[in-house]
């Protein structure tokens, strides 16, 4: 491997250079499509350097990003590191008094506030009084933000900076806040070198294949504060100098990944399951199956629908942020399209394991990342890690530090088996394991998994603290709620009664309930990647478990 460490901004000044002319950012507005090139994208955020430091920031200050994805997005990012800031993105779904909380804890002393979809006085209220707030130009469809200097005049109104400073790879480039399934966010610090190690690596074996992709075109649309969404698609395009777009809103995602038939996409388990029932609302899963079978028609069936999904060129597809079902990985594969697991924390920036490209082990995570290590604990079975780009703590909060980084293994948080070929398997999480009224303990994960196979199920949680036996809540899918009552009730029921069979009794799924409400981030239940928030899900429900289960029917609409 090469000794010396680029790092990505450093990229960024090479391809501006080399590539000057080169399409670097496509954002979508209407049917029209609006491209920068590296040269312009360069000029735009230099020129924002210049109003930064107009405005007394100095090398090292924090620097918020409160946005949905959008090139606006990427040029601050790289103001920011061109600045010798230190950007903290934000979720932009964010409610105010969880706004509050970030804003607080980060330190910031800007914030670009760009395409969002709803901004109101609450949210205004919890930015602190000398914070410098810049907005970006109003996209259409979101909200209208007045608060701060507009982007377009700043811009206009400042010479670009000159020359091309470089960060140390140990000075700090970002703090990326968790999501928060296990309480308050913390902000995760990450250095220059520790993304710069992830791509020396990748380069020196194209482990994900991006050091040797036919065509560089990414398509974000998963949150940019994402570590995977930062690392794996904004980070992979910098350093290979690839071209970026995004889209214009849900209305117009799909239309716009069909046009820009990406070569890299990245996306969550909910997402896939989406694309799924996309294609399953136009054409029965058996009759899919048939013209499948069926030699000549098969590779122009598979081929059409790959196109119509926006992944007729994809070369890398990488799903992750939840573990995905193993049963949606083999669908796909069914249609050509493998769906390899990107496994690992924020802690870690990014993956710790991932499916290898030539190689898989159903119900795996894949094998650990070159340079990187995994163990088992013998006692607890939690996953441990290590590896060259691990974070440098929790901003302001070394206590929480101490509690997951032990020398130089992190605690995962997740249960996990490694095989005899070192292919990891997660089994659960450590937390999330509860215990019946029985004294046993049940992992609701396995459970879960077997449940979502079921296409009429969108999200499901296995719960049940203090019961005889476990209850699994689900939220109908939009096939599930297309369909009778009774045809809904006979498939769970079939679902649970061959889950419950090979199972001892006290593990044996007593009730199934279908909640009227449907979980989202807007109601707390899930988080912005689309994980359950279970102890959110208890709160919600908990006083209704002993009534169901003493019910004793198998399916409870609520």
């Amino acid at each position: 491997m090469k000794n010396h460490l680029e790092t990505h901004i450093e990229a960024f000044y090479r391809w501006e250079k080399q590539k000057a002319q080169q399409p670097f950012l496509r954002q979508p507005y209407g049917k029209q499509w609006k491209t920068l090139t590296y040269a312009e994208a360069g000029q735009e955020a230099r020129r924002m350097v210049s109003a930064l430091q107009a405005m007394g920031l100095q090398k090292g200050d924090h620097v918020g990003i409160l946005s949905k994805n959008c090139y606006h997005w990427i040029l601050t990012d790289l103001a920011i590191m061109m600045g010798g800031f230190v950007s903290v993105p934000f979720y932009a779904s964010l409610p105010a008094d969880q706004l509050k909380v970030v804003v607080e804890k980060s330190h910031i002393k800007a914030l670009f506030l760009g395409k969002l979809e709803e901004w109101d006085e609450d949210k205004s209220l919890v930015l602190p009084s000398e914070l410098k707030v810049i907005r970006y130009p109003h996209y259409e469809g979101n909200a209208r933000i007045e608060e701060g200097e507009a982007w377009t005049d700043l811009v206009n109104d400042h010479e670009p900076m000159q020359g091309d400073p470089l960060p140390d790879p140990d000075d700090l480039w970002t703090i990326l806040f968790t999501s928060g399934t296990t309480g308050q966010p913390k902000g995760v610090m990450h250095t220059y070198g520790n993304l710069a190690r992830v791509f020396q690596a990748e380069f020196a074996t194209n482990w994900i294949g991006i050091a040797k992709l036919k065509a560089q075109r990414f398509f974000s649309f998963l949150p940019l504060n994402h570590v995977g969404e930062r690392v794996g698609i904004e980070g992979s395009c910098l350093y290979i100098g690839g071209t970026m777009s995004f889209g214009e809103s849900l209305d117009t995602f799909a239309h716009n990944l069909q046009q820009t038939q990406p070569t890299v996409f990245f996306a969550v388990p909910r997402i896939w399951t989406k694309f799924q029932m996309g294609v399953l609302g136009k054409m029965s899963q058996e009759r899919l199956d048939l013209l499948l079978k069926i030699p000549i028609v098969s590779g122009f069936v598979k081929k059409k629908i790959r196109k119509a999904l926006g992944m007729g060129s994809v070369e890398v597809v990488a799903t992750g942020a939840a573990i995905t079902p193993e049963h949606l990985k083999q669908w796909f594969l069914k249609l050509g399209i493998r769906l390899r697991e990107a496994y690992g924390m924020t802690e870690v920036c990014g993956s710790i394991t991932n499916t290898p490209k030539d190689s898989n082990r159903p119900g795996s995570v894949g094998k650990v990342i070159p340079l990187a290590e995994i163990k088992i604990h013998p006692d607890t079975g939690e996953v441990l890690m290590k590896s060259p780009q691990m974070m440098t703590g929790y901003y302001n909060e070394p206590e929480k530090t101490a509690e997951v980084l032990k020398g130089e293994w992190l605690s995962s948080g997740d249960k996990g088996v490694i095989d005899e070929d070192g292919f990891l398997h997660i089994v659960g999480r450590v937390k999330d394991a509860f215990k019946t009224s029985k004294g046993k303990y049940i992992v609701p994960n396995p459970y879960e998994e077997a449940l979502a196979d079921n296409d009429v199920i969108e999200q499901v949680c296995v719960a049940g603290l203090g019961l005889p036996n476990p209850i699994v809540l689900v939220n109908l899918s939009e096939i599930g709620q297309a369909i009778e009552k009774e045809k809904i009730e006979t498939r769970l029921r079939e679902d649970l009664s061959k889950i419950n069979e090979s199972l001892p009794g006290f593990q044996k799924l007593a009730t199934l309930v279908i909640t009227q409400e449907t979980w989202s981030e807007a109601n707390n239940l899930l988080t912005p990647t689309m994980k359950i928030r279970r102890s959110a899900i208890d709160d919600r429900y908990a006083t209704k478990y002993e009534q169901w289960f003493n019910g004793r029917k198998m399916i409870v609409w609520e």
